[in-house]
């Protein structure tokens, strides 16, 4: 069966950029980014944006198209990935789809129903009422009436927990709903590899050394960068990213904009990133885990890249 493009999904750390990168050496392919970080400038060391050196190998599309103080959707992103599917295949390439950010890849696959406008009234009431239950008490409000959402989000996602809790007490309908199912005629042609750990312990251990090469490489200096720019502010959908939200609160504790991070501050910022990113893992495999379509390869397989390429093959 002709397709229009293959997808290459798994939680953060799982090898995608390395396997997309040998697809690219052996078929001629442009990768779309499927990731709600990348599309960031000035975002690189955060959200291990690939090298230069890396987009050089295949062109690459989806990276680096929006300042940190403008926000993505996944409306934009289906639209975005439409459009780039449609122009990579009349050059004669393969759309090779990467990232971890599944509702993207769910909304490309199965449509997305026109979601309900804000109402700013209830947005305040929201905020009020959080304010004086927390967080994650309205992550578990949000857990009784749709757990699908709720599985996705952290309990302290207090954007996405409050525009799911609006969605619900202004329509009466989970946000997840809304997440529709194409007919399967309608639906794209398309094949889904995910990248999926066996052994949980695997994946930590690669987070964790993700985490302390990001430090090593001067991740806090680009926070401090960003948050030099006066404009950009902790709410914000990408100042929100995991790394970036408990770097910023670790900047925020200091007594002077350029004062050093203590020793101990470091140490709890680097438990608290490695501890939020082993979440978003977390969450990023349970959304594969209801895309029954996907084809699985065990990412901590000694042969997973061989067996990725034999399945492109």
């Amino acid at each position: 069966m002709d397709i229009d493009w293959i997808g290459l999904a798994g939680p953060t750390a799982s090898g995608k950029t390395a396997a997309a990168l040998a697809i690219a050496a052996r078929r001629p392919v442009e990768i779309v980014s499927v990731d709600s970080a990348l599309v960031y400038r000035g975002m690189d060391i955060g959200t291990a944006k690939p090298t230069r050196a890396e987009r050089a190998a295949a062109p690459h599309h989806l990276i680096d198209i929006l300042d940190p103080a403008e926000a993505y959707s996944a409306a934009r992103f289906v639209a975005d990935a439409t459009r780039l599917v449609a122009e990579i295949r009349a050059r004669g390439a393969l759309p090779l789809l990467v990232g971890g950010t599944m509702l993207y890849f769910k909304a490309l696959i199965d449509g997305l129903d026109a979601m309900p406008p804000a109402d700013p009234g209830l947005r305040a009431a929201l905020e009020t009422e959080a304010a004086a239950r927390g967080w994650p008490a309205m992550h578990a409000e949000l857990a009784l009436y749709d757990s699908a959402t709720a599985a996705r989000l952290a309990p302290n996602d207090s954007q996405r927990i409050q525009r799911a809790l609006e969605v619900w007490r202004s329509t009466g309908r989970p946000l997840s709903s809304f997440h529709g199912v194409r007919d399967a005629q309608a639906a794209p042609r398309h094949r889904l590899i995910a990248l999926e750990p066996r052994e949980r312990g695997w994946l930590h251990a690669r987070i964790a050394e993700r985490f302390d090469a990001m430090l090593a490489g001067g991740f806090l200096d680009e926070v401090r960068a960003l948050r030099a720019r006066g404009d950009l502010h902790a709410d914000l959908p990408s100042m929100r990213c995991v790394g970036y939200r408990q770097a910023w609160q670790a900047l925020d504790a200091l007594p002077a904009l350029g004062a050093p991070l203590p020793p101990a501050a470091l140490a709890a910022l680097r438990e608290q990133g490695i501890a939020a990113t082993r979440q978003l893992a977390k969450r990023q495999i349970t959304w594969l885990r209801s895309m029954p379509a996907r084809e699985t390869v065990p990412c901590d397989a000694p042969d997973a890249l061989a067996q990725v390429l034999e399945r492109i093959a």
